[in-house]
């Protein structure tokens, strides 16, 4: 069956300076996107779509590259909004993921709620797929927490922060265009053999 691929984008430039937003892919993920590109699973995508947060970008734009496509760029796609904490150092920012995963009906801090992100990222997938030719490989490059809250979507399960991504980035899972059923958990761009 034709596969459905969402791919986080890997490793970033942390700035605190900078609106998450526009931080950039970092040398590491910029290396692991450009392997993932060689792969031979990129070579049979139709049609790449990513939100327009720099990161999400610039990963697929590594992808599309390596199979001559234009992606395309859809800001619907972007992360859960956490622009009202701004910038939180690492140990900060996990303990309030955990915190939005575990309460996905209440906002943290003034970020987008859970359930509302889900809400989002699932209406978008399902408008564009409705759109879509079913025989096209399709990927959807964006942000490991919208990501989860549509694995969970597609596996009819409670939004839960266990079927996160795991090592922070540059993962992606499968799913079925005819039945939506995930048939690949997150697995490393550049290691997944494809189909």
């Amino acid at each position: 069956m034709t596969s459905g691929i969402y791919i986080t984008h890997p490793q970033v430039r942390i700035d605190p300076n900078v609106p998450v937003p526009q931080w950039g892919l970092s040398d590491t993920g910029r290396l692991r996107a450009e392997q993932a590109a060689s792969s031979d699973w990129v070579s049979k995508l139709g049609r790449i779509i990513s939100s327009d947060e720099t990161k999400a970008i610039e990963t697929a734009d590594i992808l599309a590259a390596a199979v001559g496509l234009k992606m395309e760029i859809i800001g619907e796609l972007h992360e859960n909004d956490r622009s009202a904490t701004g910038f939180l150092a690492p140990p900060d920012f996990e303990a309030a993921a955990d915190w939005f995963f575990a309460n996905p009906t209440e906002s943290f801090k003034g970020w987008e709620r859970a359930v509302d992100a889900q809400a989002r990222i699932v209406s978008l997938v399902e408008s564009i797929l409705a759109g879509h030719d079913p025989a096209v490989p399709i990927a959807f490059v964006g942000h490991g927490g919208v990501g989860t809250l549509l694995k969970c979507h597609l596996k009819r399960s409670a939004i839960s922060r266990t079927e996160d991504q795991p090592g922070g980035g540059g993962n992606l899972f499968r799913f079925t265009l005819a039945d939506r059923a995930v048939t690949c958990d997150w697995t490393p761009i550049e290691t997944w053999k494809g189909d």
